[in-house]
């Protein structure tokens, strides 16, 4: 493993465990160079997913392309990263568990969502308005009916 602060390859793991979810192995190490410490982790590598986009163009699943919606959903709420790291842990549990090799982008959408609404309802809000792409106040306000009933 290289260390992320003088790029030698020459580090050695002073300490392992499992991480939280039980799924993830949790490593520290410490580089013979400089003897800065840093954390990696390990996981089972996922057999290669395939996500069916709306335009029904293929490409492969990418986990920081839910990072990135959800973080910006969450933006100025009071959720923490590591919240949203266990938020999007569930979400690619939940996709993995279908057990598919394609999956269609509205799936995950849902997934998404679904989640979120227990999460924050201002930040499914947000999702929604993005991934269901309103188009005016009456299908915002219906999205918002819904949470209220």
């Amino acid at each position: 493993m290289k260390c992320p602060y003088c790029n030698v390859e020459n580090t050695r793991v002073i300490d392992s465990r499992p991480a939280d979810d039980g799924g993830t192995i949790r490593r520290r190490r410490q580089c013979d160079a400089c003897m800065k410490r840093f954390t990696t982790y390990e996981k089972v590598e996922a057999i290669p997913m395939v996500v069916i986009k709306k335009d029904m163009n293929r490409e492969p699943y990418d986990r920081s392309k839910i990072e990135s919606g959800v973080f910006r959903s969450c933006h100025k709420r009071p959720i923490s990263v590591d919240q949203i790291n266990s938020f999007v842990d569930e979400v690619e549990n939940a996709i993995f568990a279908m057990d598919k090799k394609e999956i269609d982008s509205s799936i995950i959408g849902e997934i998404i969502m679904d989640k979120l609404k227990e999460l924050d309802p201002v930040a499914y809000v947000r999702f929604a308005s993005v991934y269901r792409e309103f188009k005016d106040v009456n299908t915002f306000m219906e999205e918002i009916k819904k949470i209220l009933e």
